[in-house]
């Protein structure tokens, strides 16, 4: 991979993380809840699910699950079911306060958020599909191929991770203000129907979209 196709790979990498989507809802409701420290967990799973997704993509697999319509519609409402479950969980969350940025997740939901968050990237079709279309057009056939996706998937996650921290810092520092229970339940609300959104967005979501 040469530098030129590195930096075209670097700017559309910006572009893909700023594209808005469950991983933003996942990180601003998580940072609204536990603290930006909180959501250090939540985006560590997101990583892992990115991970994943590149590591399907560069084996082969994620081609095999966009080829099976099977695979493809299992994996899809595998997705769309786990965010429907976010977004009422969300809902259900009631009166809970916003944190202060300080505040640690407790120990228990450290390992549940990186659980979600790995789920939100890997059970989503989208991100398979979006990837095989992107990382071919950056990688050189005629060179070892190994290497190249593992810049690739270091640069997309540098990226990512400045992004989410991005978003959990703003719904930390800025929607922590909004405190009161009547508040609270609003802000529930708002992020239980943009997991709705997500996952209405991603039962349309088709192989060849």
């Amino acid at each position: 991979m040469t530098l030129q196709t590195w930096l075209a790979f670097f700017v559309a990498a910006w572009l893909i993380s700023l594209s808005p989507g469950p991983g933003a809802v996942s990180t601003m409701a998580s940072a609204v809840r536990h603290g930006v420290r909180g959501s250090y967990f939540n985006l560590l799973g997101l990583e892992l699910g990115l991970a994943f997704v590149l590591v399907a993509v560069a084996s082969g697999l994620g081609a095999l699950v966009v080829a099976s319509a099977t695979a493809f519609t299992v994996l899809k409402w595998i997705g769309v079911a786990y965010l429907l479950s976010l977004g009422i969980q969300q809902l259900r969350a009631g009166k809970a306060k916003v944190v202060d940025t300080v505040v640690e997740a407790p120990r228990g939901p450290r390992r549940s958020l990186v659980f979600q968050g790995f789920l939100v990237n890997a059970s989503n079709p989208k991100g398979i599909v979006f990837m095989l279309a992107v990382l071919p057009q950056f990688i050189d056939p005629d060179r070892p191929q190994l290497m190249q996706y593992l810049v690739c998937g270091l640069t997309l996650v540098f990226t990512d991770v400045v992004v989410m921290t991005g978003y959990a810092l703003f719904a930390s520092r800025v929607l922590r203000l909004l405190r009161s229970p009547r508040e609270s339940r609003w802000l529930n609300r708002v992020f239980g129907g943009m997991y709705a959104g997500a996952a209405g967005l991603l039962a349309f979501f088709g192989r060849h979209a």
